[in-house]
């Protein structure tokens, strides 16, 4: 009998943009009852994998108590102001500086180890942050599955000058925030983005780091990996998006792009008030900025301020964290037209109701990819790394517009771009479009389908 098991592992950091979308996976093949299924991830996410369990159990297995280095929601504020700064090179270096760090890494890649030494999975599926997971697989050739939440070429496009990737050599690398086309000096400037980041890793400092990587992973039996390995080493890479919210090139055939990953809807009980309240109104803005945004005074008081300006014309729903609404005025000086939550039941479902007429959001690959799903134009306040990537494309499709300020949250600017959004037909008509397009990509169904067809999955030999 022990031979005719094929279990599962799902590996995630904690993070909702990487965890969430391999969640509703899980829950997905639970729903079709596909047996030994488990999920490692930190112990902070213990109760919302013992919630996927739809069907079959999805076991929840333990990495420990979140990494603050890993894990961008704990980073501290000084290190928040440098990864959400106006250079995007700067903010790309305060990334790497954060999270490589190989002693860390190597803490999870042990609790792992241990979970794969009880699991003995047939096959991974892993999300693309999660390198210890990857070296992990590669170190005892397990086949797996890589999930990416981006747009495709976020993973496929080279950091430097001389690494492999599989996008054009003019194509916009990665944190960049730039078009393609390119301009003269957005070309030169992509290319320094690239001899920039080649640079920071010849540093003596970073040097140190580097090769104590190198001695780690040897230790393990892994040589230096590509900076494609994740790619180049994956059975399959599940892409959480479309070609056409990307700029075209030729997407290798491994790559399996499956639009959004949505559950089933609703999610949550349609006879909450907050379902109600969006049943009774005509035109709603939806802002909701992620997880991992920490707003100032000066911002908090800005969207106030463009909530009153709305009012008589639009409600403004407003999912702001409960340790950032001390930041509020009096409640009885809030507008009229203005709700705010502290967390919401389903974003999706939100997203997905019929008087949500715009997402104010941070552009991350989850909230690009879900609210196209729903057929919602974006008006975009980027804040680091990728979510500058996806608003330059969100407006080059025609599906946002993007804050020419969007650190300072300027009212005048965030009223111009939502005004625009909301009258202008053709946002709609695009997100429409598009959102046609990630629907009928499949999204969990396909990405199920593609991993219960996996060979590593076959019965085994009588």
């Amino acid at each position: 009998m022990e031979s005719a098991r094929r279990p599962i592992l799902f590996v995630s950091l904690p993070e909702s943009g990487l965890a969430n979308p391999l969640l509703v996976l899980a829950q997905e093949l639970s729903r079709q009852n596909v047996p030994d299924l488990w999920f490692a991830t930190d112990e902070p996410r213990r109760e919302d994998v013992k919630r996927i369990s739809v069907g079959s159990e999805v076991e929840f297995a333990s990495l420990g108590e979140v990494v603050t280095e890993l894990s961008a929601v704990t980073w501290d504020d000084a290190v928040y102001r440098e990864i959400t700064q106006s250079s995007r090179f700067k903010a790309h270096r305060a990334v790497i500086r954060q999270s490589y760090k190989p002693g860390r890494h190597e803490e999870k890649f042990r609790k792992l180890a241990a979970i794969v030494d009880e699991v003995r999975p047939a096959l991974m599926v892993i999300d693309c942050i999660s390198a210890f997971g990857i070296e992990l697989a590669i170190s005892r050739k397990i086949p797996y599955v890589l999930s990416v939440p981006f747009v495709p070429s976020n993973v496929l496009t080279a950091f430097t000058p001389f690494s492999k990737g599989y996008t054009p050599g003019d194509f916009p690398v990665p944190h960049t925030g730039l078009p393609h086309p390119m301009t003269p000096a957005q070309r030169m400037s992509n290319a320094l983005f690239k001899w920039r980041t080649l640079a920071m890793f010849c540093t003596p400092q970073m040097g140190k780091v580097v090769a104590e990587d190198n001695r780690r992973r040897k230790g393990h039996g892994l040589g230096p990996l590509s900076p494609m390995a994740r790619i180049e080493h994956a059975e399959l890479v599940l892409c959480n998006s479309i070609a056409e919210l990307d700029y075209p090139f030729d997407i290798p055939e491994k790559v399996r792009l499956v639009g959004a990953m949505v559950p089933p809807l609703p999610e949550a009980s349609q006879d909450d008030v907050l379902s109600q309240w969006l049943d009774e109104q005509s035109s709603v803005v939806y802002v909701g900025f992620g997880t991992i945004t920490r707003l100032t005074q000066h911002q908090v008081n800005s969207m106030v301020e463009v909530t009153r300006r709305l009012e008589g014309r639009h409600q403004v729903l407003w999912k702001l964290p409960s340790e950032q609404q001390h930041l509020l005025p009096p409640k009885e000086s809030l507008p009229a037209n203005l709700r705010i939550e502290n967390w919401v039941p389903s974003q999706l479902d939100v997203l997905a109701h019929p008087n949500v007429k715009v997402f104010f959001t941070h552009g991350g690959g989850n909230g690009y990819n879900e609210g196209v799903y729903f057929g919602k134009p974006l008006v975009v306040r980027p804040l680091w790394v990728d979510c500058y990537d996806q608003a330059v494309r969100g407006r080059d499709f025609g599906i946002s517009l993007t804050l020419d300020r969007p650190r300072d949250i300027d009212v005048d600017d965030v009223l111009d771009k939502l005004t625009r959004v909301l009258q202008t037909p053709s946002f709609h008509e695009n997100a429409k479009r598009l959102g046609a397009l990630q629907r009928a990509a499949g999204g969990r169904e396909t990405a199920a389908e593609l991993i219960l067809g996996h060979s590593a999955l076959a019965p085994a030999p009588a």
